[in-house]
C-alpha cells in the first residue's frame, strides 16, 4: 500500500513539475540576466549607462515577478526526489536482523584461519 501512494505521489509531483517546465525554464533565464544586468551596471561609468540598466533590469525583473509561480515546479521537483529516495529505501525490520558474532557459521574463513594455526 506504501509503494502504491509513493507512486501517486510521484506521479501527481512529475505532472506539476512537467506543468511548470516553461515557466521554471523562463525565471531561470531571467535570473541570469538580471544577474548580467546587475554586473554591468556596477560596471558602468557613465549616469545615462546606469539609467538605461536601471531601466532594463525593471523589464526584466518584471518578467521574473510573472514566473514566480514556477517555484511551485521546483517544489514538486523536490517532493520526486523525496520520494524516490523513500521509494528506494530499505523496508527490513531491524529486530528481525539480529547477528549473532558468536556464530561459526557465519564467521567460516575467521574460525577455518583458527583451525589452521
Amino acid at each position: 500500500m506504501k509503494k502504491f501512494l509513493l507512486f501517486l505521489g510521484g506521479l501527481a509531483a512529475l505532472m506539476v513539475l512537467l506543468v511548470n517546465l516553461g515557466p521554471m525554464v523562463l525565471l531561470a533565464l531571467s535570473l541570469w540576466l538580471l544577474y548580467i544586468i546587475f554586473k554591468k551596471f556596477l560596471q558602468s561609468d557613465s549616469a545615462a549607462g546606469k539609467i538605461g540598466w536601471i531601466v532594463l533590469g525593471l523589464f526584466i525583473l518584471s518578467i521574473t515577478f510573472s514566473n514566480i509561480y514556477a517555484v511551485i515546479g521546483v517544489a514538486a521537483g523536490y517532493a520526486l526526489y523525496l520520494i524516490y529516495k523513500s521509494w528506494k529505501k530499505d523496508n527490513k525490520d531491524p529486530v528481525a536482523e539480529v547477528l549473532d558474532d558468536g556464530d561459526p557459521f557465519r564467521n567460516f574463513e575467521r574460525e577455518w584461519a583458527d583451525l589452521q594455526k
